[in-house]
């Protein structure tokens, strides 16, 4: 069954270490917060993805039904190996405490959380064959919607908003930068535009907006201080490359989902044989699946203007 990594969290109780690196990466990502995972056996998941359902009609007396079926298109998802070590210091131990080596050990955390967000919209095997293929790769044709075709991009509607939302089938939240998130808000507040914005309190206390319902997860910047989500983005209508996107996701087990091998590994290895710094291990064995030909899709070509109808 899947859960959500807070959900492993729990099980994982009477490992505190465990538990608390868990629980922060998490807590370090709203992607990683809202999708479910599920345990898999071996380092790879063969599934099929529904593209379209099978026919279905009337009949007549003494007439017959037309044969048809789905669209059944066979998938193997590889696990990917993502993780580090993290080495701190006994003389910071000695001199400021165990409390010392578990803020380095957040730190580790909290960047490979942000690590994984990225490629779970930017990943590309190709260029890089250790890490899974994103989103950006993944959504071709009817899930990968235009803004316009205006050089240089073009400003969000709502109406291309809604139109992303609706072509993706159960749709559970909504992913942006906090750019486009407060320029939505801003819409929201103009009576000439409007926006359904509503918000609640995340599992950590935190204040979510919400679009027409859908939970907005705000993304902002990488390990390595980058964009996620950043304007640089080429646009369909060509010219500079300054347009961003926005997706719409299902997270669920027929939609996104997470796949891993057992849970986040973290393993406490001690002092390193040199003797001078305590290390500490955290992997993961992970990737995500796309169960539905309508699990997800891309609104691109956006860029930074006021939203319009």
């Amino acid at each position: 069954m899947a859960m959500t990594l807070l959900e492993y969290a729990k099980l994982s109780s009477g490992d505190q270490l465990k538990q608390g690196v868990i629980e922060y990466y998490a807590g370090s990502s709203g992607v990683l917060m809202a999708m479910p995972f599920e345990n898999i056996q071996g380092n790879a998941l063969k599934y099929n993805t529904e593209e379209t359902l099978p026919g279905v009609g009337f009949r007549g007396i003494n007439e017959t039904y037309t044969a048809s079926n789905g669209v059944i298109n066979p998938q193997t998802e590889s696990l990917s190996i993502a993780g580090g070590t993290l080495d701190v210091d006994r003389f910071l131990i000695k001199t400021q405490g165990e409390s010392a080596r578990s803020r380095h050990e957040a730190m580790k955390v909290r960047a490979l959380s942000l690590n994984w967000t990225k490629k779970f919209l930017k990943g590309e095997s190709n260029t890089t064959p250790q890490e899974f293929d994103g989103l950006q790769v993944r959504l071709v044709n009817d899930q990968l919607i235009d803004a316009g075709a205006t050089s240089g991009g073009d400003a969000l509607s709502l109406a291309k908003l809604d139109q992303l939302i609706d072509q993706v089938y159960n749709p559970t939240h909504l992913i942006m930068n906090k750019t486009m998130r407060r320029l939505l808000t801003a819409a929201a507040r103009n009576t000439s535009v409007g926006g359904f914005i509503t918000h609640e309190m995340d599992d950590f206390g935190r204040q979510v907006t919400m679009y027409n319902g859908l939970p907005i997860i705000e993304l902002d910047l990488d390990n390595e201080g980058n964009s996620i989500l950043p304007f640089t983005e080429a646009n369909p209508g060509g010219g500079t490359a300054a347009s961003t996107s926005i997706y719409c996701v299902s997270f669920s087990e027929e939609g996104v989902m997470g796949i891993q091998n057992g849970e986040i590994d973290v393993e406490d290895l001690g002092l390193t044989d040199d003797g001078t710094v305590y290390r500490t291990l955290v992997e993961w064995y992970s990737s995500f699946a796309v169960f539905h030909g309508r699990g997800a899709a891309r609104l691109r070509g956006i860029k930074n203007d006021t939203v319009t109808v």
